[in-house]
């Protein structure tokens, strides 16, 4: 039946609300592949009926309503990984983690390199030219300092104010939170909450 596989697509998508399923070629592939084969039997029966034949009005209405839900689905599938690609942006930052990298493909990581581009250029932009990372600090903070666990050897952090921490495994901290942040959404600090 026609919209089956594009139906498919977005029912993959609400089966993982909370992470990226890998990038679903094959099933793209045959709903490109469905819309080629209807948009090609309609301008078929166009062409008879404009001919004079009448019999081939609901055919292509039939088909030209498939079309059009294959396309919004579409649409639909690649708008959602979009937008869960563009808040990992706001979550992780530019370095996305190896298991989300992984379910992307070729263009996907495109598009991010190019947000994360844009994001980053507009980021320098504002800010009285010292520029102002808007990924910092999107929840308001409880205290400038927080307690932190070092998950791996780091090795060295200067901080802003010239102090040098050596960040070895399993040592613990009392960082500025703006120092940390960063280091913690990429898996190298842990937040000790008390």
């Amino acid at each position: 039946m026609f919209g089956e596989k594009a139906f498919e697509l977005i029912k993959e998508l609400d089966r993982c609300p909370d992470s990226l399923p890998a990038f679903n070629d094959e099933v793209v592939r045959q709903v490109l592949e469905e819309m080629k084969l209807l948009f090609e039997q309609n301008k078929k029966d166009v062409n008879a009926s404009v001919s004079g034949d009448t019999n081939y009005f609901a055919g292509v209405q039939l088909r030209h309503t498939s079309l059009e839900r294959n396309k919004r689905c579409l649409l639909a599938y690649l708008y959602n990984r979009l937008q869960y690609i563009r808040q990992m942006r706001w979550e992780f930052g530019s370095i996305l983690p190896p298991e989300i990298k992984y379910n992307l493909c070729e263009p996907e990581m495109k598009w991010f390199a190019s947000y994360s581009k844009y994001l980053a250029n507009y980021m320098k932009s504002i800010g009285d030219n010292y520029g102002l990372d808007l990924t910092q600090d999107t929840k308001p903070p409880k205290s400038l300092y927080i307690e932190v666990r070092c998950l791996v050897d780091y090795g060295k952090l200067e901080l802003e104010d010239g102090e040098i921490v050596l960040l070895k495994k399993n040592s613990q901290h009392l960082l500025p939170r703006s120092e940390c942040e960063p280091l913690i959404r990429q898996g190298i600090l842990q937040h000790i909450v008390q």
